[in-house]
């Protein structure tokens, strides 16, 4: 009979494997994606907060974004660095810090579905009631949609999380570069019947959910723009959307191929790196797409280098 360590308090995390040649190249990059991450998006937010411009609806629903970005890459990272550079024997993790990675990481990942729902919402209002914007999305919504984006997706994890947990455990090796909830509750010997279930109905539901509400918005902002003459307001409201599109196709995308992978299990490792990327690929290209796009922010860091330039030198 095979013998089995019941409920242990210790973890081994596999880690991503990757040959001896290439441990400090994947390092690196690793490493200087994740100051490019925390660099851009934390001078995002810092940017939305102390420009009195960028107080608009618009600009304080998209800081969930960086926010987001910077507590997914911060939760995984670090952890892929040091382990990076330990053996697989030396590579541990205790129980509660695995939970706690799992929980954030899902986190991260519903919360980018649910802030790009808000925001779209904010899009549609912008194009389709443009009168009644400044009504409709006033600072009390605002923070109606933004404590409901982070609520609806803490309650979605809670429950994923908490069905696991209640498993007992007989296993210690979590096959994976980082803690998630899949992980987990392959750690058990029991049924995880109700956590495929409730795990598959939650991925469902978020997708149709996300996918829907970008169809609906977006047809109906389509609808507006077609029966409108006004160049200045089509131009406006392509640039905008253009800029959410984008950034919702990059998190779409990253998300699909990991969970096609999922369905591959010969490509073990593309779908272990595919997971690290869907935490670094998002929050590196969003501050460069609204940066680029936004108009309001482009104007900003433009005035900021000007104003250098003419300070006297003594």
């Amino acid at each position: 009979m095979e013998n089995y360590t019941y409920n242990s308090f210790t973890l081994q995390l596999e880690g991503l494997k990757v040959s001896d040649d290439s441990v400090y190249p994947a390092f690196f990059f690793f490493f200087i994606s994740y100051l490019f991450i925390m660099f851009s998006n934390v001078g995002i937010v810092f940017l939305v907060c102390i420009e009195k411009s960028l107080h608009q609806p618009m600009y304080l629903l998209f800081c969930n974004l960086p926010l987001n970005d910077i507590l997914g890459v911060s939760i995984m990272v670090p952890r892929l660095l040091s382990d990076m550079l330990l053996p697989p024997s030396e590579r541990l993790i205790s129980y509660y810090e695995c939970v706690l990675q799992a929980f954030i990481a899902h986190m991260f990942g519903t919360a980018c579905h649910t802030v790009l729902i808000i925001m779209a919402f904010d899009r549609y209002v912008a194009i389709c009631n443009p009168l009644r914007y400044t009504t409709i999305m006033n600072k009390t919504m605002v923070v109606k949609l933004t404590v409901s984006a982070w609520g609806v997706a803490f309650v979605l994890v809670s429950i994923l999380l908490g069905l696991t947990i209640r498993l007992n455990r007989c296993r210690t090796l979590i096959s994976h570069p980082f803690c998630d909830n899949a992980s987990l509750f392959k750690l058990s010997c029991e049924s995880v019947f109700i956590n495929n279930v409730y795990g598959l109905t939650f991925t469902v539901v978020l997708l149709t959910s996300s996918i829907g509400s970008m169809v609906l918005t977006y047809s109906k902002i389509t609808a507006v723009c077609l029966s409108s003459k006004i160049k200045s307001l089509n131009s406006k409201a392509l640039q905008t959307c253009s800029t959410h599109l984008s950034v919702f196709m990059i998190m779409f995308v990253s998300g699909m191929i990991l969970i096609i992978m999922h369905r591959f299990p010969q490509y073990e490792d593309y779908r272990k790196l595919s997971s690290i990327l869907f935490h670094i690929v998002p929050g590196s290209l969003n501050p460069i797409i609204y940066g680029m796009q936004s108009t309001e922010i482009r104007k900003f860091l433009s005035n900021v280098f000007q104003s250098r330039k003419v300070l006297p030198s003594f």
